[in-house]
């Protein structure tokens, strides 16, 4: 019996230590899955899903389809580092790089070979529910060419 609880106090201390790690790692308030709102008609949609990936990272998925039904995927990993990482599926860019601005903000840079295509700062809301995306698009020259803003609701 006494050998019985000797297994237990070491599990026990072993998951307090699992949970510290984690704690340490802070949480990512972006983690879930987020929707577009937009007035477009179906079957056009656009989700945003960040994963935790590394220690501290995140994964990001966004799936959009057009008024037309055209479907996109693209993928890409970060460390919030401000590293380019390679993007996988985009329409227009080939690397991508997030930095933590705060902890409500990141800068994210797209590019197509080195050369910056688009500056998103990207938002989350106070409460968690929203995130505000303003997008920044330049030109071959680098020049800014327009500026557009959307929201995402969290739907997971």
């Amino acid at each position: 019996m006494k050998r019985a609880g000797q297994g237990f106090a070491a599990v026990a201390v072993m998951l307090l230590g699992i949970a510290a790690l984690v704690a340490a790692q802070g949480h990512n308030p972006r983690i879930g899955k987020w929707k577009l709102k937009s007035d477009a008609p179906p079957p056009a949609i656009n989700i945003m899903t960040y994963e935790p990936f590394g220690n501290g990272g995140m994964k990001v998925t966004v799936e959009s389809k057009n008024a037309e039904g055209r479907e996109t995927k693209w993928t890409y990993t970060t460390m919030f580092d401000g590293k380019d990482e390679p993007v996988v599926g985009h329409p227009s860019a080939d690397t991508t790089s997030v930095k933590k601005i705060d902890n409500r903000t990141t800068e994210i840079v797209n590019k197509k070979a080195g050369r910056v295509l688009q500056i998103i700062t990207n938002v989350i809301s106070e409460d968690g529910k929203t995130i505000n995306n303003t997008y920044k698009n330049f030109d071959a020259e680098g020049k800014p060419t327009r500026e557009t803003k959307a929201v995402y609701e969290r739907i997971q």
